[in-house]
């Protein structure tokens, strides 16, 4: 028998074929969903000791495909329906209010996938995006129940006829238009059940073949979840043999009921030059699919986690494709930021070989949160961890512990940077800092400074660089040798100042850093030298202007001396040894661009020395 949709369900047909969704092969997702539906509903009258048909028939769902035909079918074993579900779910799209959608819709001023409350129960209809036909051969579960056929081409009419299905569930089969004949290729159709459909709860099966799935692990407690299963769900889902270096798996009723489990993987793709990697914890609904990179959900910083986020309280639009509270999402994620960053903290204290195994991999990508996501920085900040001068080789300290070793009336955490320690530990600026018994924190990475100049203080202690100009120290104990006279020395550093111009040297003084050393370049610039590295990287065309430095030297060094006495001598050669202390001092600072010429000053100060 014919019967003809009501004119306001015409247009909401008319609005799910050409307007609801953006991706057609969704509605590959919408029926299988269905399908577990089903198969639920009726394992439930099963455990309640309901009489149903077909006791024994397994619980599963299979998915076929017909390219030759042009057709993909969608079967269950589930609850089925009669001829008055049929009408309800089906006749009626959405029996839960039709008229409400199209309120909805005309609240939302024609926007769809942003506003509107994803209870029209539409999925379904999803199929005549692709399809000519659509055809549901069903038998309820109801032991007086008779076979039933629904069929529409999408049109104002459907019809209901007698079926010949002989056991319960429902079968649905989409014959294709044309331009969809894709949907019909067997590996097309994996590639969907794999990304949407992998997680469903009953046996899966493409044109007989049963696929692999797995069990959603994060719906489980963690005391019923060995580590070794942890392990198998994070392989399949990454397909890989690598095992993740650690997990964390939580669940949450209050204030949003969601369950999450985030990996921390076993590579940092972005240092074996992949690029910037894209986070993939996935964000499901009822162990659904609904957005596999969710670009609100978690922290850019956070990108390197893999896992899934489900929360059955997610208010989807319609479409079940976007998230219709952005700002609930953004809950979410925070609940899962908090979770992992306590977790990681917490495992920094019981397991610091893993701690510290987590940090070598993705370091970078904590101290990207600490100096960038302004929320979660407190609790990031001490989660870095840096080499010291206090501490052998390999070993690195906290922020904390730096603060509990500081000395009484120190104001500031020091800190330098270099390539490596063994730079660090050579260039003049440390002697001052030894002399006094300072620690200072070694920073390996280009982002580092970058990181502690964002940061500004630890608990209310300001980050300062070593090689800075206007750094506040205590009295040093007195140094060996005699100084130079105080008057040599204010001439000296006035023929310095001359010499080198006022355009690369902001002072020239005698300074009491130094021990060994006989001079140094302080940074007096607002650009800190890994500050224009990285500007340098970003736009090698650009000129950026010279750095200002302030130029300490040493009035106790022989090799000071010894230029006092040769500027009134052979003036000339006196300023080629300048030229060089001055270069020596930027190369140690980070701050030399140009040494080509050191190579060639160095011949001809050797030829001006005679025997």
């Amino acid at each position: 028998m014919k019967y003809e949709f009501k004119a306001e369900v015409r247009q909401v047909l008319d609005i799910v074929i050409n307007s609801l969704y953006t991706d057609k092969e969704i509605f590959v997702r919408e029926l299988v969903s269905n399908a577990s539906d089903a198969s639920g509903k009726l394992r439930f009258l099963k455990l309640s000791g309901k009489e149903i048909a077909d006791p024994d028939a397994e619980l599963k769902i299979e998915v076929g495909c017909d390219d030759k035909e042009g057709t993909v079918w969608v079967e269950d074993f589930g609850v089925g329906m009669t001829e008055k579900e049929l009408m309800e779910n089906l006749g009626t799209i959405a029996h839960s209010g039709s008229k409400a959608f199209l309120e909805a819709l005309k609240d939302s001023k024609g926007e769809l996938g942003d506003r509107l409350i994803g209870q029209f129960g539409v999925g379904f209809y999803s199929v005549f995006m692709v399809s000519d036909k659509v055809e549901v051969e069903t038998r309820s579960y109801d032991l007086s129940s008779k076979p039933l056929k629904w069929s529409c081409d999408g049109s104002a009419e459907f019809e209901i006829s007698e079926g010949s299905r002989s056991v319960r569930g429902t079968k649905i089969t989409v014959h294709l238009k044309k331009d969809f004949l894709e949907f019909a290729d067997k590996y097309r159709l994996r590639s969907i059940l794999d990304k949407y459909s992998v997680f469903v709860e009953y046996p899966l099966f493409l044109n007989g073949e049963k696929l692999e799935t797995m069990q959603p692990v994060w719906l489980k407690g963690k005391s019923d979840v060995k580590p070794e299963e942890y392990e198998a769900f994070y392989k399949f889902r990454e397909h890989t043999s690598e095992a993740p270096l650690d997990w964390v798996h939580f669940s949450s009723d209050a204030p949003i009921a969601l369950n999450a489990l985030v990996y921390v993987p076993p590579v940092n793709g972005e240092r074996l030059g992949f690029g910037k990697v894209k986070c993939n914890v996935g964000l499901y609904c009822k162990k659904i699919l609904i957005d596999a990179h969710p670009e609100n959900l978690l922290p850019d910083w956070m990108r390197f986690a893999k896992g899934v986020v489900d929360s059955a309280d997610l208010p989807l639009n319609i479409s079940r494709e976007s998230m219709q509270d952005s700002a609930l999402v953004s809950k979410i994620g925070r609940i899962v930021v908090k979770k992992f960053v306590r977790h990681i903290s917490d495992l920094s204290k019981k397991d610091p070989e893993k701690f510290s195994k987590i940090m070598k991999t993705f370091g970078n990508f904590f101290k990207e949160g600490a100096a960038m996501d302004f929320e979660h920085s407190p609790e990031l900040r001490k989660l870095l961890r840096f080499e010291s001068s206090s501490l052998e080789a390999g070993k690195q300290t906290s922020f904390e512990d730096y603060v509990s070793r500081m000395k009484d009336g120190q104001k500031s955490i020091f800190y330098a940077y270099g390539p490596d320690r063994r730079t660090i530990e050579s260039a003049p600026y440390l002697e001052a800092f030894k002399a006094r018994g300072i620690e200072v924190l070694f920073l390996y990475e280009p982002i580092d400074t970058f990181v502690l100049s964002n940061l500004g203080d630890f608990d209310g202690k300001k980050f300062e660089a070593i090689d800075s100009a206007d750094i506040d120290l205590p009295e040093a104990p007195a140094a060996e040798g005699e100084s130079l006279p105080k008057e040599d020395m204010e001439s000296l550093c006035e023929w310095i100042k001359s010499k080198l111009g006022a355009d690369r040297v902001a002072e020239v003084c005698a300074g009491t850093r130094l021990t060994e050393s006989p001079a140094a370049a302080l940074n007096a610039d607002p650009i800190n030298p890994s500050m224009r590295r990285i500007m340098r990287l970003m736009n090698p065309e650009d000129d950026l202007p010279q750095p200002k430095v302030k130029f300490e030297i040493n009035p106790r060094s022989a090799v000071i001396k010894n230029l006092n006495e040769i500027r009134s001598k052979d003036e000339a050669l006196a300023v080629l040894v300048l030229e060089q202390l001055f270069d020596d001092s930027m190369l140690s600072a980070g701050l030399l661009e140009n040494p080509q010429s050191m190579a060639s000053r160095i011949n001809r100060i050797l030829e001006r020395v005679k025997p």
